[in-house]
């Protein structure tokens, strides 16, 4: 299990960012860099989603209550919904402030630039290669790596426009550079947006097709006639759950059919958890529909 190893690395990640983010943005006030301030900025957010994220974690480790009754797993998946809403937030923000810049040009310390940006990359490499080590099927875990890889393409834009400005003296640069990193953080905010709004309506994941899981049941399990009523979802991402009414053949033995369905689930389609309804007859839930 992945889940108390991924709480502490997404808590060495975010004291790492944080630690780091308030060097970096008094290095962009001293230097006037934007792509400083900028991936500062975003750091901060980062630290604080990263935070969330660690809660997260935390939270999940709860046992199940009356009123939830799965417990606080899908709070994971909640976060990284945040935290997608959260990159766009920044990614907007460093928009905005590279026009601004682009039309109001400001003196850029180039040589300082630099070494608060190669600082800031290791740093960022060493809270990466934490992360990564990590279960990346949770979106939780991965809504915080794609915090710290937008952390990190930041502090190599921030090092390509300090060596630019360098050599060159163009500081146009650095909010265009600036600008570029919040392209790719829009696009990693979007993916992380779509995917776990898809878990919070209750869709079924990329991996698992609900279709082909039922046909394989049908093919694969003894005494079985066919599936039907079958709903497949995910809490975070990583524990898959399935529910699913199975009419049984002529003699065949209730117990041993439902058996057989829920180790099939999880050993051949990774779905721990299934609540399977035999059915000898007609479909209940189909009669009490047409007396409707």
């Amino acid at each position: 299990m992945h889940g108390g190893t991924d709480k502490k690395r997404v808590l060495i990640a975010a004291l790492l960012t944080f630690g780091f983010m308030f060097a970096e943005a008094l290095g962009g006030l001293l230097t006037g860099s934007l792509a400083l301030l900028a991936d500062a900025g975003h750091m901060l957010t980062d630290s604080i989603s990263l935070g969330l994220a660690w809660y997260a974690f935390h939270l999940a480790e709860r046992k199940a209550t009356a009123r939830l009754t799965y417990g606080f797993d899908r709070v994971k998946t909640l976060v990284a919904y945040t935290n997608g809403i959260a990159i766009f937030a920044v990614g907007a923000w460093i928009v905005v402030e590279a026009f601004h810049r682009l039309n109001e040009p400001s003196p850029v310390l180039g040589g300082p630039m630099a070494l608060i940006a190669v600082l800031g990359l290791a740093v960022n490499i060493a809270a990466f290669f934490v992360l990564h080590g990590g279960d990346r099927t949770s979106l939780n875990m991965r809504g915080a790596i794609l915090h710290v890889i937008g952390d990190l393409l930041g502090s190599v834009a921030a090092l390509v426009a300090a060596a630019v400005i360098i050599f060159t003296g163009w500081t146009p640069i650095d909010p265009i550079l600036s600008a570029f990193v919040a392209l790719l953080l829009f696009r990693s905010g979007w993916s992380l947006v779509r995917e776990s709004g898809h878990l919070l309506l209750e869709g079924a994941p990329e991996s698992l097709d609900r279709d082909a899981i039922a046909r394989d049941l049908e093919v694969s399990v003894a005494g079985i006639s066919d599936i039907h009523h079958m709903h497949v979802w995910s809490l975070d991402g990583s524990k898959n759950i399935a529910t699913l009414h199975v009419r049984l053949a002529d003699g065949a033995e209730a117990g041993k059919a439902v058996a057989a369905i829920k180790s099939r689930l999880a050993k051949k389609h990774g779905i721990e958890h299934a609540t399977v309804e035999p059915e000898t007859g007609g479909c209940a839930d189909e009669a009490h529909l047409h007396s409707h």
